[in-house]
């Protein structure tokens, strides 16, 4: 079956078709395209820094606005992509994590943790308390989370501490309760 006889539009000329669907896909091609454009060194490696954002901002089981626009800053700051790109690299890197978390979550920082210098996974690091503390608190599951990845790139204690103790105003964890 045909897709334009699936959604009613088979007696329609192509002329006729709505235009927003193949201008929306050209939008698509035109990013795809600039990114397959890319070293793959490079792009394996934002790639794989985009999946590790997402890990954390979807520790908590949500991934909120304040989060996403995060991780579109961040990569657009440490990638060079512009807006479009970044929010299409986001998208896809949010999709994966929620489809294939459990399995991908070792084999993507393994990865990382190879391509990557020492100085790159402590920026890494730095990025996922900021993803993390986008809307002012570090859940207790995101901390966890980002000390899991800090041991999977292989970092030291201190290293981890060193980049959490930049965040600490922000942890829950060392937040007082609020009085009913």
């Amino acid at each position: 079956m045909a897709i334009w006889k699936y959604l009613g539009m088979e007696k329609l000329e192509p002329e006729e078709r709505p235009k927003s669907v193949s201008a929306d896909t050209e939008t698509v091609r035109k990013i795809v395209g600039a990114l397959n454009q890319w070293d793959p060194k490079q792009a394996r490696f934002i790639a794989a820094f985009a999946y590790m954002l997402s890990r954390v901002a979807h520790a908590d089981q949500k991934i909120s606005e304040e989060e996403t626009q995060t991780m579109e800053r961040i990569i657009m700051g440490h990638s060079g992509l512009p807006e479009e790109q970044a929010i299409l690299v986001v998208q896809m890197a949010k999709t994966q994590n929620l489809l294939f978390s459990g399995t991908e979550n070792f084999l993507v920082s393994r990865e990382f943790e190879k391509i990557a210098s020492r100085e790159q996974k402590l920026a890494l690091l730095d990025c996922l308390y900021a993803v993390s503390s986008a809307d002012k608190s570090i859940s207790t599951v995101e901390d966890n989370e980002i000390n899991k990845i800090s041991r999977e790139l292989k970092l030291s204690h201190q290293d981890y501490i060193g980049v959490r103790l930049t965040y600490r105003d922000h942890l829950a964890v060392l937040k007082r309760p609020s009085s009913p």
